[in-house]
Order: C-alpha cells, then sequence, then structure tokens
C-alpha cells in the first residue's frame, strides 16, 4: 500500500503481485479541503487509512516521508498526515517504509529530479492503463507504492549478466 499524505488531500494506493508484474489493485484520493477543523481532517485521515487497510489487508506500507521546505507549517501539517497513516498501520501491525521524495522519482522515471508528469507518464505505460489517474496526489501514492515493490524486487537477477541481451535472455519475464 502506497500513502502520498496530505491535510488537504490524502492519495493512496494498492498493488497486487501478479505473476511477478505489480497490477493497481485500487487507488484513489481522500479530499479534505471543505474542512476546516485541522484535528477531523487527521481523524478522517486515521480512519480512511485503517478502512483501506481492513478491507484490502496489505502486506505492507509505503510512505512519503517529509522533506524540508521553508514553510515550517506546511512541513508540520504534513508530519501530523504522516503519523496518523503510520499509526493506522501500526494499529494493524503492518509493517512501514518511508521513501524520500527523490527515492521515489528515482525508482519509478531513473531520475531523481522527474517532473510530476513525467512519473505519471512512465506510470500510465507501465501498467498500460489509457486513463490513467489525473490527481498528482494519487499518482504520487501509485508512484511510492511502485517504488517500494521495486526496492523489494531489485531488477538486478541472481545471475550475472554481462550485456543487455544476456540479461534479457536470463530474464524473459521482466521484459515486455
Amino acid at each position: 500500500m502506497g500513502i502520498d499524505p496530505g491535510t488537504n488531500c490524502m492519495g493512496y494506493a494498492l498493488l497486487k503481485v501478479v505473476e511477478k508484474k505489480p497490477v493497481i489493485l485500487i487507488s484513489g484520493i481522500l479530499d479534505l479541503k471543505k474542512l476546516g477543523d485541522p484535528y477531523l481532517k487527521l481523524q478522517r485521515i486515521f480512519k480512511r487509512t485503517l478502512q483501506v487497510i481492513d478491507e484490502y489487508q496489505p502486506d505492507e506500507l509505503a510512505i512519503e516521508s517529509q522533506f524540508f521546505g521553508k514553510n515550517v507549517q506546511s512541513m508540520l501539517k504534513l508530519g501530523r498526515a504522516q503519523g496518523v497513516c503510520i499509526a493506522a498501520a501500526l494499529q494493524r501491525d503492518i509493517p512501514i517504509c518511508e521513501y524520500a521524495p527523490k527515492k521515489i522519482k528515482l525508482a519509478v522515471t531513473g531520475t531523481g529530479t522527474a517532473s510530476k508528469e513525467q512519473m505519471a507518464t512512465i506510470m500510465e505505460r507501465y501498467f498500460n492503463i489509457p486513463n490513467f489517474p489525473t490527481s498528482s496526489d494519487e499518482t504520487d501514492a501509485i508512484a511510492i507504492a511502485l517504488c517500494h515493490f521495486f526496492q523489494a524486487n531489485p531488477l538486478l537477477s541472481s545471475k550475472k549478466s554481462n550485456s543487455w541481451s544476456d540479461f534479457i535472455k536470463q530474464n524473459p519475464d521482466r521484459v515486455k
């Protein structure tokens, strides 16, 4: 399960591995922009996270870690949202992994400086979904889950490859 935490909008996504390949099981957003009470927002984040966990029973939670910005208030709000998502996973004894934004971009696109649009385009092609989600919070959650999948399943095979053609011959299941 991947979560892009936020107090205005939280993205979430669950991947299911089918024949060693990740498939999007569910993805969505929790839109909290109309709520004024910050504590009510945190409560809704916690409840929705638990709801998704209880319904889909993910094995692990991957979440975007905080990044350092100039706005301390924004960082505090993001940290609170992240904390309640983590608390929900801990409530259900689900292991948690955090990934920095640059690590997620690097895992998905091959560069740590990719734009949100570049990430969405690459994931649309990777998952072969014509109507890929347009919300950046939702696509970020998918990217976080995909990053975690790649970290748990490194592209390097146990066999040594001397060239791309050797790699392809040794790993036909990894070639589209």
